[in-house]
């Protein structure tokens, strides 16, 4: 009996100490997640500084269709041509320079789990305001065009932000696909790690369950063969503090030390109150109740 009982002490040991193992794992990933958070909120101060810029860059584009559109604005004179075509250059590249620049934030609010509805809007905001301004820009590359002014490089610069932003839409939906299922599997080992399992039925209930065995001058068994697990209720320890019993008599047949837990009348019928969770199921994940 001495050698069975160290073995039980053992094996419960071994026991907790996984789940230990594993507690503290699922504790680093929730403190990495609130690290995505911190940076996320860093990141919101420069998401800020892109829309004035953008705001900027749409007012040069505006200026830009005033003197194109303007009768004799562009004149006979190569060096006012020049000008123009420097000027549509320059914001076309930084056009370019802000559309990188929001495809880095919203890389970096998604892997931070920046997901809020607030940040949502703003960052679809300013892929709206990017596109009208490359609208807006080729609609003045089509008219300096038919001023004989050819600006090739524009058309490069149009075609390659066309295909940025495919690939910019593409690469974020595999990121979100890929935190979602990440902190999917998070949460679901939380939930393994601290779920639990009880029963509550008669002796006899227990006994067809091969739940507990028992006989004549024989020391009831709990769960010591093949016994039926859909019997059993299945809860997270961090949230079970009370079992209704449903019966006016109850006792539990598992190891829960005593000085964990109280069993009280409420309206006549017997509740488990669970006064110290951890020590509760410090020894085992399942608890039985005998009722009558």
């Amino acid at each position: 009996m001495k050698k069975i009982a160290t073995l039980a002490v053992i094996a419960t040991a071994i026991l907790s100490s996984c789940n230990g193992g594993k507690l503290r794992e699922a504790e680093a990933q929730n403190e990495q997640l609130k690290g995505d958070l911190r940076e996320t909120l860093a990141t919101q101060d420069s998401l800020l500084v892109l829309v004035n810029d953008i705001s900027d860059g749409m007012s040069q584009i505006k200026d830009l269709e005033k003197i194109i559109a303007t009768p004799g604005s562009l004149g006979e004179s190569d060096s006012r041509k020049e000008q123009i075509k420097n000027d549509m250059i320059a914001i076309q590249q930084a056009l370019q320079e802000r559309r990188q620049r929001l495809e880095e934030l919203e890389k970096k609010l998604a892997a931070a789990g920046g997901e809020s509805s607030t940040l949502k809007r703003t960052v679809s905001n300013l892929k709206a305001q990017i596109a009208e301004q490359q609208t807006e820009i080729a609609t003045l590359t089509n008219q300096l065009a038919s001023a004989n002014i050819k600006i090739e490089e524009l058309s490069a610069q149009v075609t390659s932000l066309d295909a940025a932003n495919d690939s910019l839409n593409i690469g974020l939906n595999a990121e979100r696909e890929q935190k979602q299922a990440a902190e999917e599997a998070a949460t679901a080992a939380d939930k393994e790690l601290n779920a639990v399992y009880y029963a509550i039925g008669t002796g006899k209930e227990l006994k067809e369950k091969k739940i507990l065995e028992s006989g004549f001058l024989r020391k009831t068994k709990v769960m010591k063969g093949d016994f039926d697990m859909s019997y059993f209720t299945t809860a997270d320890r961090r949230e079970l503090t009370q079992i209704p019993t449903h019966s006016k008599k109850a006792k539990i047949m598992t190891s829960q030390p005593k000085d964990s837990y109280t069993i009280v009348d409420e309206n006549g019928q017997k509740v488990v109150k669970i006064t110290n969770p951890e020590k509760f199921w410090q020894l085992s994940n399942f608890l039985v109740i005998e009722v009558d």
